[in-house]
């Protein structure tokens, strides 16, 4: 049995019932959107937000869901794949997880009011259902993964990013979202601020693992479905690099700047580049980084008695920095 499949056992049954809420959810009265969001949901991914949502949810409550935990969790697919939509349009992408995006197949157009009907068929999920505190959760995450992304931007373009800002660009871009599906899913079965905030705070820690996690693979020789050395090529600065820049002698650091800014699409440049933050602890760095917030998320664990929910998560939390793509 495949380690996603392992985490997904005590889930099961509610995985299989979301599938089915999930399609229902998308479903409109002009067939054009209903061609569309049939081949989304027959492209999914490993959904890991949804496990995410279900397996806190019955940790929290002791092995109970509810109907706002269905929606919950249909609220944050919703809105996470109208993001990646539109990230598709915003990048010129063609392809998502191996097919064809929606850009690519429907043209940029139609692909922007797709993003757009999934994100108000997620808003007024909540809102016809009185979901007010859910849809607050996903509202902030919605505003923090906007702000990350612009941050992001606006420091490619100075290339002046310390570790604090990266820290603050992977928290808002990518860890804010993961925390709203952990938040959320405790959220729908009790009452319990404080617990709400401890499984935030899970989720953040774990988005923020995963996220170096991904910037590592930047680095890596193996196939993992993306070229090597592709963040250098769009000036993003990750972790191994800002680390290299900020203890490296004013000389190679005058080198490395260049290199990023005008020699990024220079192939043997890229892989100096790459070989010289190797040689430069760089990933190592970043590596006992990506432990630290996966140790503090797993201490997080500790406040819940033991279960198989919990054993799920803990796997999930170990999965997200031992996978090879």
């Amino acid at each position: 049995m495949n380690i996603t499949s392992q985490i997904k056992q005590p889930i099961f049954t509610e995985m299989e019932l979301f599938e089915k809420k999930f399609h229902e959810s998308m479903t409109s009265k002009v067939a054009l959107l209903n061609r569309i969001t049939y081949y989304i949901v027959n492209r999914k991914g490993k959904q890991m937000r949804p496990m995410f949502v279900f397996l806190t949810a019955k940790m929290v409550s002791g092995g109970t869901v509810n109907e706002r935990t269905y929606r919950g969790a249909s609220v944050i697919e919703l809105i996470h794949t109208a993001t990646l939509v539109h990230d598709d349009v915003v990048d010129d992408s063609n392809r998502r997880r191996g097919f064809f995006s929606i850009n690519a197949l429907w043209k940029n157009k139609i692909a922007v009011l797709v993003g757009d009907y999934l994100l108000s068929k997620g808003l007024l999920l909540s809102i016809d259902n009185g979901d007010f505190d859910l849809l607050r959760i996903i509202s902030v995450a919605v505003r923090e993964m906007s702000e990350g992304e612009l941050l992001q931007i606006e420091k490619a373009r100075r290339l002046d990013i310390t570790e604090d800002v990266y820290y603050e660009i992977i928290r808002k871009k990518t860890a804010t979202l993961i925390a709203a599906c952990c938040a959320l899913g405790a959220k729908a079965v009790i009452e319990d601020d404080i617990q709400v905030e401890n499984m935030r705070k899970f989720g953040e820690l774990i988005g923020m693992a995963f996220q170096i996690k991904d910037d590592l693979f930047d680095y890596s020789e193996e196939a993992i479905g993306k070229p090597t050395g592709i963040d250098i090529k769009e000036q993003k600065m990750t972790l191994p690099l800002i680390h290299v820049l900020n203890t490296c002698t004013p000389q190679e650091k005058k080198w490395l700047i260049n290199s990023i800014k005008n020699h990024n699409k220079d192939k043997k440049r890229v892989k100096e580049v790459i070989a010289f933050v190797k040689d430069n602890n760089g990933l190592a760095y970043a590596e006992n980084k990506m432990v630290e917030f996966q140790q503090e998320a797993l201490a997080l664990l500790q406040n819940f008695k033991d279960s198989e929910y919990k054993d799920a998560l803990t796997l999930m939390v170990n999965y997200v920095i031992e996978r090879k793509k």
